[in-house]
């Protein structure tokens, strides 16, 4: 009777490759399964953003380091300040089924999720990436956010018209910021804990487009400077920075004052 029915019947599936479920075939429907290109294909994540490197950087960067399938969509923002085109964008942020239309974006399936400090979460959730304590997800919490303080910061002082002027008296205050972030990672190879988190990618970013701003402002803070190196040498993100796909510049729209061309 189960050789002319069921067991048979999933014989014959488990031979052909073919689940229970009607995916890849898995012993128990636990692991993961066989996918074809097409289906592959389809599981393919879009990240949608400007064709500049800004915030979706480090989005790209934990992408590749956790070696999710996913393909750029780009938006053109054309012309110059004050008269910027950015009907590449507007003309269907409505129709993206966002619930904030905003780039970026990280379409996955199903899941739409807009601002980048979200996405980056998302997929770090996906690989045990926001910390292993409570502590060490509090630690996460506070960088996240002192972060996004600096980031803040640099944006507003690369967009100002009064850039050179405010230029000085930024790195006079970036230093402070440093020396801070220089003694909370102190000897350890990553800033939460022993293994990589989001944070460190946000990290890397913070840290690279102000050396850029000004090559020597980590002289002072060594292991910031091995923290880079080290970051840099990880296989999959060595790899990526090499590639044609990476944009390390232009960081910013055209209409900013530094950061707006290539480098």
């Amino acid at each position: 009777e189960y050789m002319g029915g069921t067991l048979f019947s999933l014989r014959i599936k488990a031979a052909l490759g073919i689940c229970r479920k009607g995916a890849g075939f898995c012993l128990s429907c636990e692991k993961a399964p066989i996918t074809s290109d097409s289906t592959t294909k389809k599981m393919e994540a879009t990240l949608g953003y400007w064709d500049i490197r800004g915030l979706a950087h480090t989005i790209r960067l934990l992408l590749e380091y956790t070696k999710t399938p996913y393909k750029d969509k780009y938006y053109v923002l054309r012309g110059e300040a004050p008269n910027m085109d950015m009907t590449d964008w507007t003309s269907v942020k409505e129709k993206l089924g966002l619930d904030f239309p905003n780039l970026p974006y990280l379409i996955d399936g199903d899941r739409k999720i807009s601002q980048s400090n979200a996405i980056l979460r998302y997929i770090a959730r996906k690989h045990n990436m926001c910390g292993e304590t409570e502590d060490e997800t509090i630690k996460v919490d506070i960088l996240e956010n002192n972060f996004m303080d600096i980031r803040l910061g640099f944006g507003k002082l690369c967009y100002s018209p009064d850039f050179e002027k405010l230029k000085p008296d930024y790195l006079e205050l970036l230093h402070g910021k440093l020396k801070l972030l220089s003694q909370f990672l102190g000897d350890r190879q990553w800033f939460v804990g022993r293994k990589l988190t989001y944070i460190d990618f946000i990290a890397y970013d913070t840290l690279d487009v102000h050396q850029m701003l000004d090559p020597k402002c980590l002289d002072q803070f060594p292991n910031l400077k091995e923290f880079l190196h080290r970051f840099e040498a990880l296989e999959m993100i060595a790899s990526y920075l090499k590639s044609s796909r990476c944009i390390r510049s232009p960081i910013l729209w055209s209409c900013a004052m530094w950061g707006n061309k290539k480098m």
